[in-house]
């Protein structure tokens, strides 16, 4: 597996300072933004000096219930080659839901959403993975993501799930410390277990990044510093197997680059003193204390105890890097036994249709409560679904500042209060360049913002609709005859 070093997330706002920073070996860029024919000259300019630059997935939706669109395939496919890439990533996540599988409204989620640990969504995701690895021209890696909730009646522990995936498909991993320590905090799941369960050997790269905990649940923000407990997890990690490369990521709130530079050198510090057996730590429940059969790690040795789904003998210390055996599923689990691998065989193992259409009411239920306001599914935790809700809602407003700044900008101090008025009774059913135009239109429609004289607001927001709908807007006529109503209070002002 090829080695890449230390890295960044390469994003606009920081573009120069990261071109500056020493021992820079590759970044990371999100795929979705960026253009294949108009690569920025930043992007290049590594590129020229031997940088390498991984092109990141955000809405592909491997862990949906639908298979991956062929056009979002070659977008991403298109942008590995323009960027002379080894591989690209993408998460295993859902993303949107909903639609003719479920004869309801199709929603977009604008953020990525936990894929229950069953049988059933396993199946599906193995073929999803597949169907991309066979569109793409380089290596897929897949992201373990952060959750605020949990699924009921999870069959697998998330390192047997990531194992089988492996397993079944041969894909790489990419896995993001900071998400494994907001499970832990979130959902009690221990880091450490995990990392004892998942195979190693099947590691691409790392992600480290920051967050902040607020009334006992961990966001997972990119906005902020990267916190000791993350970086404890990554010499867990790091004390297993040598991962071929690591990764800062930071999304906003971007600090001075020597405070990134800081961050850069810490976890360069840490990687190297957990694989010189200078790190020591112990495998700890969610309480902190040890748990039966578990033993200090030291150096490279592994935890003591066996993980749960592996053959029920005696606890025994692996090897770094060697992989835990897969977890057998029972002949009478759901699901049933594991089918046979096809890897090399060309034939991609298709899940069962009856397995989409479970996991796509799942889903559709799931995200339709967390942005229709319609009820909770039963056996989730309402009050963190409530915590997810009012999550989404914010980052959607936050998302749709930075496609349109001209909004915040018209609005004032009014703008994030009447974003979510608005996105509290109208779920994102599309881009969010669209949601702007819609916002503004609902805003236009209510007669609000209230000044309309000269150089007011509304004239503002009006002038801007007009201009960014067109002459013709491809809607119904209530939006044709709202602009004609537009145009002429631009005239009368």
């Amino acid at each position: 597996m090829e080695r890449l070093g230390t890295g960044i997330g390469w994003r606009p706002e920081i573009a120069e300072a990261v071109e500056r920073m020493p021992g820079i070996d590759w970044v990371e860029a999100v795929a979705e933004n960026v253009c294949p024919g108009h690569l920025p000259d930043s992007l290049l300019r590594l590129r020229e000096r031997g940088v390498t630059v991984v092109p990141h997935g955000v809405a592909l939706g491997l862990g949906g219930a639908e298979r991956p669109e062929p056009g979002r395939l070659a977008d991403l496919a298109e942008r590995a080659e323009a960027l002379g890439s080894p591989l690209v990533t993408e998460h295993i996540a859902f993303v949107r839901a909903g639609g003719e599988r479920t004869a309801s409204p199709r929603l977009e989620a604008g953020h990525l959403l936990p894929v229950p640990r069953t049988r059933d969504a396993l199946d599906v995701l193995c073929e999803n993975v597949r169907i991309a690895q066979d569109a793409l021209p380089v290596p897929l890696a897949v992201e373990n993501i952060a959750a605020l909730f949990s699924w009921p009646d999870e069959e697998l522990t998330e390192g047997q799930f990531l194992y089988e995936l492996v397993d079944r498909t041969g894909v790489r991993l990419l896995i993001d410390v900071a998400n494994l320590h907001t499970n832990h905090v979130n959902r009690g799941e221990d880091p450490a277990k995990a990392l004892d369960e998942l195979p190693v050997e099947a590691i691409a790269y790392v992600h480290v990044a920051g967050g902040y905990e607020r009334d006992g649940v961990w966001h997972d923000s990119h906005a902020h510093p990267v916190t000791r407990p993350v970086l404890d997890v990554l010499a867990e990690l790091a004390a297993r197997t040598t991962p071929p490369g690591v990764l800062l990521e930071r999304d906003e709130n971007f600090p001075a680059p020597a405070e990134l530079e800081g961050e850069l050198r810490e976890i360069r510090e840490t990687v190297a003193a957990a694989r010189g057996g200078r790190h020591e730590t112990k495998r700890t429940t969610v309480g902190g204390t040890a748990a039966p059969g578990e033993a200090a790690v030291t150096g490279g040795a592994a935890v003591g105890a066996s993980a749960a789904g592996r053959a029920a003998a005696p606890a025994a210390a692996t090897a770094p890097g060697t992989p835990a055996p897969a977890p057998a599923p029972s002949a009478t689990s759901p699901g049933g036994p594991k089918p046979p691998d096809t890897r090399g065989t060309g034939a991609i193992p298709t899940a069962p249709d009856p397995a989409r259409q479970r996991l796509a009411l799942a889903q559709a239920a799931l995200l339709s409560s967390l942005v229709a306001r319609t009820p909770a599914p039963e056996g989730f935790d309402r009050a963190r679904l409530a915590v997810q809700s009012r999550a989404l809602a914010r980052k959607r407003a936050d998302v749709v500042a930075k496609v349109a700044p001209e909004l915040p900008e018209i609005l004032g101090d009014g703008y994030r209060a009447a974003f979510l008025a608005y996105a509290d009774a109208r779920p994102l059913t599309g881009g969010y360049r669209r949601d702007a135009l819609d916002f503004a239109e609902h805003l236009l429609r209510a007669g609000l913002p209230k000044d309309s004289g000269a150089g007011g607001a509304r004239r503002r927001l009006t002038a801007w609709w007009l201009e960014r709908s067109g002459p013709e807007p491809p809607s119904s006529r209530p939006v044709a005859r709202l602009v004609r109503a537009a145009r002429v209070a631009l005239q009368r002002v």
